[in-house]
């Protein structure tokens, strides 16, 4: 076997070609396997030269890393030979030429178990063969690379195309939004221009209703005053007619039961004040039955109750110059403490209940028992009240609205709405159709019992109003809010007398003595406010170990009496 080497000086790699001389037992033909031009093993040299001379040109340390990986892949090519049967075979198999490799392996094991191929005559192939594999190996990866680069530049461009398109989007949506702002600041400011040259003329209309207001209000008096003057004067000649004593009866409708006042002297005085003041006091048009959307409709419900005449007179008016002596606010000490409670005293009566679970009850003590379950409010009941006849009730809920049950026939009779929060106390005011509210919108409303209409609204608190009452003749308001500020208001100029700040804490119930000259007010803070208003001295008693939620005076204003979140019921005196 002969062997011819021809390396180039500009390369590191050689072929050897290889002559099989001897001839073998069967005279097979050998095909001359074809080497390679020479030019383009020198070209590819010289690229190979190039690209290492470019790594090299690119940065120090990179051409320290390309040198390394040279000198390792010509040391392993060196150090382990791959022999020409298995780079055939290796060929064969990676071209997928199953029957071509059976054939030249069928013929190679021949051949050397008859001993005319030695190993040694087969030689190794060149290392220029071993490098262009690992090239072409290289070449795919870096094709397949290549591929997935493009496919990731296309992604990545479409992405930017499409984030541009956003972009612009937005900025065409944030110039609408710009000029869409500046047309609402141009609008608002016309419109405020515009509101402003109203506002005289809305003033002077405010004022022309004001004045009508108090005309119609002594208008109304005047008549009522002369009908009870006509009615008084025909009730006294009839007496004297007939020669019996003077009388005033007081009948209630609906009932049988008459009231006879039987009073004399400065009490028969008071008495006759009050009923012809009633009017002003509660701030309450005189009932039009042509009016009542009940009437108009024909009663339905025999079982309805008729509402009470307004011409009844409160008679504890009359009892109100016996207290000779009106306590004053800085006197009243702890005399007694009644263990009643597990659990917080709020205000309750003894036969009426509110509920959390939207209901009212009626009870009956002598039975033990629940006779009546009034239900159609849509949230928590806060507070109810008797009318003083006994044949209503009216409530107060957390649906922002009041309702007039009607005990006999066991219905609503009217839903009285207006408020725009939730309504926290509802008052009749005694022997008198009249309905005090007070809601957590801050404001206070009459009402009218026998329509179900609002009468007045009183504006002022700047919270939550929490409770409001009447003084024994009617003709003043009290209330506080959720800030202890507590206010006095005249029903017949429907407006605040005073206000006073007995805060910060709640203030959560309000409570007139008898004279109307002493106020006393449940505090959040542990503490019962007491305000004489003569003096206008503000006093706190100290004794609950807890919010206050309750107070209430004796008839006499000789005791004050006020229940806690604590479980206890304090006496003062």
């Amino acid at each position: 076997m002969d062997t011819e080497a021809a390396a180039g000086a500009e390369g590191p790699f050689c072929l050897q070609q290889v002559t099989i001389t001897e001839e073998s037992e069967d005279d097979y033909q050998y095909e001359e396997v074809p080497a390679d031009d020479d030019s383009s093993l020198l070209e590819g040299d010289e690229d190979l030269a190039k690209a290492l001379q470019t790594i090299q040109e690119q940065s120090e340390d990179a051409q320290i890393i390309a040198q390394q990986l040279v000198l390792t892949s010509k040391h392993s090519v060196s150090e382990i030979p791959e022999a020409v049967d298995d780079f055939l075979c290796n060929f064969l198999i990676r071209m997928g030429m199953a029957r071509t490799l059976d054939c030249f392996q069928t013929e190679r094991y021949e051949l050397m178990q008859k001993g005319v191929l030695e190993p040694k005559d087969i030689g190794f192939v060149p290392d220029i063969y071993t490098h262009n594999q690992h090239l072409e190996t290289e070449n795919k990866c870096l094709k397949k690379d290549l591929e997935n680069y493009k496919i990731a530049a296309s992604k990545a461009k479409e992405a930017l195309l499409k984030i541009q398109k956003e972009r612009d989007f937005h900025r065409m949506h944030h110039k609408q939004v710009v000029q869409e702002k500046n047309r609402l600041i141009s609008d608002i400011k016309r419109l405020k221009t515009h509101y402003a040259s109203y506002e005289p003329m809305l003033r002077q209309l405010t004022e022309k209703y004001q004045a009508v207001l108090r005309q119609k209000m002594l208008t109304s008096l005047e008549r009522d005053r002369a009908i009870g003057q006509v009615t008084g004067l025909q009730a006294t000649l009839q007496n004297l007619e007939s020669g019996r004593a003077i009388e005033v009866p007081v009948t209630r409708a609906g009932h049988k039961c008459k009231m006879n006042d039987g009073l004399e002297g400065p009490t028969q005085k008071i008495v006759q004040e009050a009923r012809e003041q009633r009017i002003v006091y509660t701030g309450v048009a005189p009932y039009d039955p042509a009016k009542d959307p009940t009437k108009q409709l024909g009663k339905r419900y025999p079982k309805d109750s008729d509402f009470p005449v307004d011409t009844q007179v409160n008679p504890n008016l009359a009892r109100v110059k016996e207290c000779t002596r009106p306590l004053k606010s800085g006197l009243y000490t702890l005399s007694n403490t009644l263990r009643v409670h597990d659990l917080a005293v709020s205000c309750g009566t003894k036969l009426v209940t509110s509920s959390g679970d939207t209901t009212v009850r009626i009870w009956d003590f002598s039975k033990g028992e629940c006779i009546l379950t009034l239900e159609g409010h849509a949230s928590a009941v806060w507070g109810c009240s008797w009318h003083s006849c006994g044949d209503f009730v009216a409530s107060a809920s957390m649906d922002n609205t009041s309702k007039i049950w009607d005990i006999n026939s066991e219905r609503c009779r009217y839903t009285m709405r207006g408020h725009k929060d939730s309504v926290n106390s509802i008052e009749f005011l005694p022997f008198s159709n009249t309905i005090l509210t007070c809601s957590a919108d801050k404001t206070l409303s009459l009402w009218d019992a026998r329509t179900g209409l609002c009468a007045h609204t009183f504006y002022g608190h700047l919270h939550s109003c929490n409770h409001a009452t009447f003084n024994m003749r009617g003709d003043t308001i009290v209330s506080c809010d959720s800030y202890g500020v507590m206010k006095l208001w005249d029903v017949r100029k429907v407006s605040p007398m005073v206000s006073i700040d007995a805060g910060p804490h709640p203030g959560n119930q309000v409570a007139f003595d008898p004279s109307g000259h002493v106020i006393a007010l449940a505090s959040n803070d542990g503490t019962v406010k007491v305000l004489e208003l003569k003096s206008g001295q503000l006093s706190s008693l100290v004794g609950h170990e807890d919010d206050v939620q309750s107070v209430v005076f004796d008839h006499k204003a000789e005791h004050l009496l006020s229940g806690g979140a604590d479980g206890t019921v304090r006496l003062w005196t």
